[in-house]
């Protein structure tokens, strides 16, 4: 199937953080613009909009880009939402559920093919294995809206490849250019659209001692946990004064 308006809705996974390009909007590139790209290729009529914005809590994304979205009367809405409500102290999963079955239910009702991501299964690192419960249940949560609306899914919980650090920005929190190129690679799998995008290649990777790795989670907590938290409780966010990168469909090229 060709697709001719693409509009990719979320926050920084969407958005493309951790894969800088100074050429583009926002500086960044990602997935989502190498699909576009890709898509663009059987249509000479293709149109892309990511009206992602890094930092963005479910909610916001429902209010400043479903609408929106819906507007276009797109043929492809990619969405992951809610990634950032799993990182605050209290979640309300029903509350979350209910705000996100009625967005995917309003972006079903255009026709388009829709699809949804569940969260990555990252327990294995460092911090992380507390939040595995949560990622768990919205899992199901996702998975049920999907069903119920005739999305597809993105399984990001069994993508073992991105056990590999390599996969992911030094924040540990957004995907490194890597990353970002091998989910345009299982996105296009999931939509079965020819492509020209190569596989990702990694060189061999150097194994850390213990004491270098414990150094290196130091590191990590010093220069990016720490002040991730302090701009929580001040209540920043790092998507304050960021624009959609393509706020409306716009030729891309690959």
């Amino acid at each position: 199937m060709a697709f001719e308006r693409y509009v990719a809705l979320g926050d920084s996974f969407t958005e493309g953080v951790g894969d800088a390009d100074p050429s583009r909007p926002n500086g960044l590139r990602g997935w989502a613009d190498l699909v576009a790209g890709q898509l663009a290729l059987a249509s000479e009529d293709f149109g892309y909009a990511n009206l992602a914005i890094r930092g963005r809590l479910l909610r916001p994304i429902i209010d400043e880009q479903v609408g929106t979205a819906v507007a276009m009367r797109p043929d492809l809405v990619t969405i992951y939402a809610g990634g950032n409500n799993l990182m605050r102290p209290k979640v309300h999963f029903d509350e979350l559920a209910a705000d996100y079955d009625e967005a995917i239910g309003r972006l079903a009702a255009t026709g388009a093919r829709i699809l949804m991501w569940t969260a990555y299964d990252g327990s294995w690192a460092p911090v992380f294995g507390a939040l595995r419960g949560r990622w768990a249940v919205y899992n199901e949560l996702i998975r049920e809206i999907a069903d119920r609306h005739g999305a597809t899914i993105v399984d990001f919980w069994r993508f073992s490849e991105y056990r590999d650090l390599r996969m992911w920005d030094d924040d540990r929190l957004h995907l490194s250019p890597a990353g970002h190129h091998n989910m345009a690679l299982r996105v296009l799998d999931v939509l079965d659209v020819p492509h020209t995008l190569p596989l990702v290649q990694l060189d061999e990777p150097v194994p850390l001692t213990p004491a270098a790795q414990r150094a290196d989670d130091r590191r990590w907590m010093r220069e990016f946990l720490i002040p991730w938290v302090g701009r929580r409780v001040r209540g920043l966010s790092s998507g304050d004064g960021i624009t959609p990168k393509y706020p409306a469909l716009t030729p891309i090229g690959v």
